[in-house]
């Protein structure tokens, strides 16, 4: 299969797997039109809370830097002493700018794709220095898209920048006639203006490329039926090897229950579908509990492992479907069946006594009464079933 091919069968959306390790890769959807709005965007929400202050330090700045004496022409170290000075004023007004502009590209990109530190994106990938590859990527649709949006942010920049000093080209010459005060004041209210149409512009951008980055990344990120399913098995484990797993563990649970069949009190069959043992010890259980049960062929274990070990062996069939269908291993019996099963044990009980002294026992096996609707045969089980379960009307 072409990676053409591929790429046209991954149309079903990544999983959280998927989207777990495109992170730890360092892939994440990022907006940079959403990073320069909030970086200009800071920058001037700066400028504009310090403008009065601005100005004022502003024309102080290039009082003193345009003041010239006889100790600054005699002296060329003053010059150099001076210059630091103005080097570092400056700084002290650029310094603050830049660092909210960084917090504000900070910011976009936690707001766009959330907090994501790893080193894998450093890494140096070989498979990049293909040219082929490369070309791929110069030429994929994403790279086109991105291309594509730059060049017209660019353009409507350049426009709408052109326009704006069109418009306001007569003030800028007569800025030259001003009072350094009054210019100043003026250049910074267009610069100002100008500066709030270009974060108006990014603004603008930024809504289109924030959701547009996202369903690019998805994209790239999507999945084929093949790669879900590879997947799946990775995670979840190949169904064979579960199924043998499964079977594995089912013979080793059937291996312990068939050991408790031989300290078993009594085995209840129906007379080879359904086979029951049940143990009680008056001393540790509040009820009998069912020790072992089978269906088919794991019943025909039970019964002739119950009678190699001279376990009682009850044929008696509405019993002992009503035990396979309502008791678990290891678990007490229903609390209906205590009347059925104490019957049972009664019997048991007094073939001990006989055996103990060495006579029969004069006692027939029991018929014990099941109620009717936990026998899954009797057909006041199905009513039963339908009164908790009922169907819903045909329309």
């Amino acid at each position: 299969m072409s990676q053409s091919d591929s790429a046209q069968d991954r149309q079903l959306p990544a999983t959280e797997r998927r989207l777990k390790k495109a992170r730890e890769d360092g892939q994440v959807a990022r907006s940079r039109d959403l990073g320069h709005f909030a970086a200009l965007g800071g920058a001037v929400a700066l400028l504009a809370a310090v403008a009065p202050l601005l100005g004022e330090w502003m024309s102080e700045l290039m009082t003193q830097g345009l003041r010239f004496d006889v100790q600054g022409v005699q002296n060329p170290a003053a010059m150099g002493e001076r210059l630091s000075d103005q080097t570092l004023r400056l700084l002290v007004v650029l310094i603050p700018m830049f660092a909210v502009m960084v917090a504000g590209a900070l910011a976009s990109g936690l707001l766009a794709g959330g907090w994501n530190f790893t080193m894998k994106a450093l890494e140096p990938k070989f498979e990049k220095l293909n040219p082929l590859s490369g070309l791929q990527r110069v030429f994929s649709v994403d790279q086109l898209t991105d291309t594509l949006k730059a060049s017209f942010l660019a353009l409507l920049l350049g426009v709408l920048g052109g326009v704006y000093l069109w418009q306001h080209w007569m003030e800028h010459v007569q800025m030259l006639s001003m009072p350094l005060p009054t210019a100043m004041g003026t250049a910074g209210t267009l610069l100002r203006n100008g500066l709030l149409l270009l974060v108006g512009l990014l603004a603008t951008f930024a809504l289109v490329d924030v959701p547009l980055q996202r369903f690019m990344h998805a994209r790239r990120l999507r999945m084929s039926f093949q790669e879900v399913k590879q997947e799946h098995k990775e995670t979840e484990g190949n169904a064979e090897v579960k199924g043998r797993m499964r079977a594995k563990m089912r013979e080793l649970a059937s291996r312990r229950m068939l050991a408790a069949v031989p300290q078993a009190d009594l085995v209840v069959m129906n007379p080879t579908h359904f086979a029951v043992a049940l143990k009680y010890d008056e001393s540790k259980m509040g009820a009998p509990r069912v020790v072992a049960k089978g269906a088919d062929l794991l019943a025909l274990k039970i019964r002739d492992l119950a009678k190699e070990h001279k376990v009682p062996v009850l044929q008696s069939p509405p019993l002992a479907r009503a035990l396979y269908a309502h008791s678990e291993i290891d678990q007490e019996i229903p609390a209906r069946l205590f009347s059925a099963v104490a019957q049972v044990l009664a019997w048991v009980y007094q073939l001990r006594d006989a055996a103990a002294q060495g006579r029969m026992a004069a006692a027939d096996a029991p018929t014990p009464e099941v109620p009717a609707d936990l026998d899954p045969l009797n057909p006041a089980y199905a009513a039963a079933k339908l009164s908790k379960f009922p169907q819903e009307p045909e329309l």
